[in-house]
């Protein structure tokens, strides 16, 4: 098999963050899926409570893939959606 990483992302929307995925080199798969050609991204996203009266958008990915395949993908993504959010 190969590595699992999580990460969650505040302030951005599933779509932006799909988005980001496919312009990293993967296809859409599924409503909540991108894969690439040596990784798979799962997608999800809630509201998250900040304080007493706002409410953001958190998107959870869940990389799988090969370690050297991954980390270099999740820092890339990281880079483009703390950019757009936070």
């Amino acid at each position: 098999m190969g590595t699992r990483l999580e990460r969650s992302f505040r302030g951005i929307s599933k779509r932006l963050a799909i988005r980001y995925l496919t312009n990293l080199g993967g296809e859409r798969v599924a409503e909540d899926t991108v894969e690439g050609d040596d990784w798979t991204a799962t997608l999800s996203a809630e509201q998250v409570g900040v304080g007493p009266s706002l409410q953001l958008t958190e998107v959870t990915v869940v990389f799988e893939g090969e370690e050297d395949t991954l980390e270099p993908l999740v820092d890339r993504f990281a880079q483009k959606a703390m950019r757009a959010g936070g």
